[in-house]
C-alpha cells in the first residue's frame, strides 16, 4: 500500500488541475521574469549611463516602469533621456502584454478552474465512508441516478473524459477528471476513507486494474465490477472484487425471472426501489452486545418493532433464510430485515446499521 503521506499536493491533483496548474505557474513565472528583466535593464542602465548609485538607479527604474510620473531623481543627459524613453515604451508594452495574458486566464477560466479544483479539494477532504464510482457511461449514470434517489448517500464519480464529467457536475455530483485505475487519483477520491468502490468502465482490462488498484490502497473496501463476459467475471474476482455484475447476464435473468413470475418480481421491485411505500427491505450489522449469543425468539424483534427478519448473513457469508426463532444471533451477522419505516427506524434503535458511521436509518426514496 502507497501511504499518502509519500506523495504531495500536486500528485493528489486530477489531470486537467495539474495542466491548469502548470499553464498558470508557467504564465506567473513568464511575467514574473519581464518585470524583474526590465528592472535589471534599468537599474544597470542608469548606473553605466549617468553614473547613479546603485539604490537612485533602482528607484528611477520603478518609477518610470510605474508611470508614477514623480520628478528626476538627478538631472539627466541627452543619454539618460534617451535610455528613459526606450524604458518607459518597453515598461508600457510589458505591462500591457501581462494585462492582457492575465485577461485571457480569466476569460478562458483558468484561474476559475484552479479555485474551483480547489473548492473541490476540499469537498473530497470533507467526504468519508462515501462511494466511488468508476465511469459515467450509460451503467455509470444510472448506478449515480439510484444513489442520488436513494437520499443520503456519499459519492464521488470518476471518469477520463471531460464531456462526461461535465454531464456529471451538471447533473449536481461530485466528479473527479482522471484515470481511476491510477493512484493519485483514487487517493483524490478518498479512496482510504471510501466504504464502496463501483468499476463501471467500459472495458473490463480498466475494471481490473481498477480494483487491483483500490483493493490495494484499501484492503477493507468493498469493490462492485463490471464485467462483459463469464471469464472477466472469473478474473476480476480473483483480482479482488467483492461482487461481479454482468449487465447481459443479470439482464437475461431478470427478463426470465418478469416472464415466469411477473407478481413476484412485481412485488420484489417495489420494495426494493422503493416504488411500493408501505414496506422497506434494510440491513443491519450486530453491534449490540445484548443481542450477541440470544436467539431470535428471546431477542423479541418482531415484537418490539414489527419488523420481520428475512434472513441472516453470518460473518463467514452463509446466508440463513428465513431463521425461525431458534436461530442464535452472532456477533457480526447482518441481519436482512422487512418493515414499514416505522418499524424500521424502531428496529434501528436497537440494532447498529450496516454502515458504522451512520447513525439515522437511510430508507429508499418514494417514487
Amino acid at each position: 500500500m502507497i501511504p499518502k503521506s509519500s506523495l504531495n499536493y500536486q500528485q493528489l491533483q486530477p489531470v486537467f488541475l495539474q495542466r491548469e496548474l502548470r499553464q498558470y505557474r508557467q504564465t506567473l513565472l513568464t511575467n514574473i521574469g519581464i518585470l524583474v528583466g526590465l528592472t535589471a535593464i534599468g537599474t544597470l542602465g542608469y548606473h553605466l549611463i549617468e553614473g547613479w548609485s546603485w539604490f537612485d538607479s533602482v528607484y528611477m527604474t520603478i518609477i518610470t516602469l510605474a508611470t508614477i510620473g514623480y520628478g528626476e531623481t538627478n538631472p539627466l543627459h541627452l543619454e539618460g533621456r534617451v535610455f528613459t524613453i526606450a524604458l518607459i515604451v518597453m515598461g508600457v508594452l510589458s505591462i500591457s502584454y501581462i494585462a492582457a495574458q492575465f485577461t485571457a486566464a480569466i476569460a478562458n477560466g483558468h484561474i476559475y478552474s484552479i479555485f474551483q479544483a480547489r473548492r473541490q479539494k476540499k469537498a473530497m477532504d470533507s467526504l468519508d465512508q462515501h462511494y466511488i464510482v468508476c465511469g459515467f457511461g450509460r451503467t455509470g449514470r444510472q448506478i449515480t441516478a439510484e444513489f442520488a434517489a436513494e437520499g443520503g448517500v456519499s459519492f464521488v464519480v470518476i471518469d477520463s473524459d471531460p464531456v462526461a464529467i461535465e454531464q456529471a457536475e451538471l447533473s449536481g455530483y461530485l466528479a473527479v477528471q482522471g484515470d481511476a485505475a491510477l493512484d493519485h487519483t483514487l487517493f483524490f477520491a478518498g479512496i482510504e476513507r471510501a466504504v464502496c468502490i463501483v468499476a463501471a468502465l467500459p472495458s473490463d482490462a480498466e475494471n481490473l486494474y481498477t480494483v487491483l488498484s483500490a483493493k490495494t490502497l484499501n484492503p477493507e473496501i468493498r469493490a462492485i465490477a463490471r464485467a462483459s463476459t463469464e471469464e472477466s467475471m472469473q478474473k476480476l474476482r480473483r483480482g479482488g472484487a467483492d461482487e461481479v455484475i454482468s449487465p447481459y447476464i443479470t439482464g437475461g435473468k431478470r427478463m426470465a425471472a418478469v416472464a415466469l413470475r411477473p407478481q413476484v418480481m412485481d412485488f420484489v421491485d417495489g420494495i426494493i426501489a422503493g416504488s411500493n411505500r408501505s414496506f422497506y427491505i434494510e440491513e443491519y450489522r450486530i453491534d449490540a452486545p445484548n443481542y450477541v449469543g440470544v436467539s431470535l425468539k428471546q431477542a423479541s424483534l418482531r415484537s418490539q418493532t414489527g419488523a420481520l427478519v428475512l434472513a441472516i448473513r453470518r460473518a463467514d457469508g452463509d446466508v440463513i433464510a428465513g431463521p425461525d426463532g431458534s436461530t442464535e444471533i452472532l456477533q457480526g451477522d447482518v441481519l436482512i430485515s422487512m418493515g414499514t419505516p416505522e418499524q424500521l427506524r424502531a428496529l434501528n434503535q436497537l440494532l447498529s446499521p450496516l454502515s458504522k458511521k451512520q447513525n439515522v436509518l437511510r430508507l429508499p426514496r418514494n417514487k
